[in-house]
């Protein structure tokens, strides 16, 4: 099956809104090659290349966004969390300006290209920053959704992009997305990676698991009926494409402190970072991190008491 990058599917998205919307203006910091074309040909003098000089570019559409207009900046994901941190906090955040960041190649996206464009800690990153929201987009269908959500925010939001995950979309773009449903245990999943968890499950039919997709951050509520689950059943999985630190399963096991009654059993499935030091792709770094194929399904039957990890 050919992976499609979100990537596409998003460059539509804003031409389209860029097409009924004036005050839209893109920014790109000198990336974009072969895919953002059509986008400068439509939007003419609405489209600048910052260059490489994301600092910059974050506090030009601080500016930008002062006077009236919905900028929108694109680079790479760790170019656009890290590099312009302190410019995110003070210049956009700190002023709750609508300043629309777009990372691509969340997690382990960039693959080969090593640590430097991997983005393992975007998402603790933008739970940081005051008043900044995350969305988090699965498959294609949802980019245009989060992509039409994002343009109704009035404060700074962050757009996660990465390959989209095998399927269609079981439900709209949402905050909470039930995907599948079961009573063994619970699963909640941020991002495209929801395709390795299902893909797995299906190697697990003895089991039942009820299965939730997260599509925006912070939270500050959970489904009554996501919450009545996990008590009943006992178990929770979580599982992300980032460290464990500032993401989904740290996010959630704060919240459910003050609202479960009765103890559960939880497996916080995050990412660990490079356990042999060595680079590979983006399927490559899931495998070794334990969130893909056999040694996914291995440290779930583990859990479960079902196996032995390998």
């Amino acid at each position: 099956m050919k992976e499609i990058c979100l990537r596409n599917a998003f460059v539509k998205a804003i031409g389209e809104l860029a097409a009924k919307d004036p005050r839209l203006v893109f920014l790109t910091g000198d990336l974009g090659f072969m895919a953002l074309e059509p986008l400068r040909a439509q939007l003419g003098e609405r489209f600048m290349n910052a260059g490489i000089a994301e600092q910059n570019m974050v506090s030009m559409a601080a500016g930008i966004a002062s006077r009236g207009l919905i900028p929108w900046i694109y680079s790479i994901t760790p170019f656009v969390s890290l590099r312009p941190f302190e410019q995110l906090r003070n210049d956009v955040g700190l002023h709750r300006l609508p300043v629309r960041v777009v990372g691509n190649g969340g997690g382990f996206g960039y693959g080969i290209m090593g640590s430097t464009h991997h983005a393992l800690e975007d998402l603790g990153c933008f739970r940081l920053l005051p008043h900044f929201k995350s969305a988090i987009p699965v498959y294609a269908s949802d980019v245009e959704e989060a992509v039409t959500w994002m343009n109704d925010q009035p404060g700074p939001v962050y757009l996660r992009l990465n390959l989209e995950a095998p399927g269609p979309s079981p439900a709209p773009f949402q905050s909470w997305r039930r995907v599948k449903e079961g009573d063994k245990a619970v699963v909640v999943t941020i991002g495209p990676v929801l395709g390795e968890m299902l893909s797995v499950l299906e190697k697990l039919p003895e089991e039942s698991f009820e299965v939730y997709s997260v599509g925006i951050l912070p939270f500050t509520s959970v489904p009554q009926e996501l919450l009545e689950k996990i008590e009943r059943s006992g178990i929770l999985i979580t599982f992300e494409e980032h460290i464990a630190a500032g993401g989904l399963g740290e996010s959630l096991a704060a919240h459910l402190l003050g609202k479960l009654k009765t103890a559960i059993r939880y497996l916080p499935l995050a990412a660990t970072g490079y356990p042999s030091g060595r680079y590979g792709s983006q399927k490559w770094h899931l495998q070794e991190n334990g969130l893909k194929g056999e040694s996914l399904e291995s440290r779930i039957k583990t859990f479960l008491g079902r196996g032995r990890a390998k």
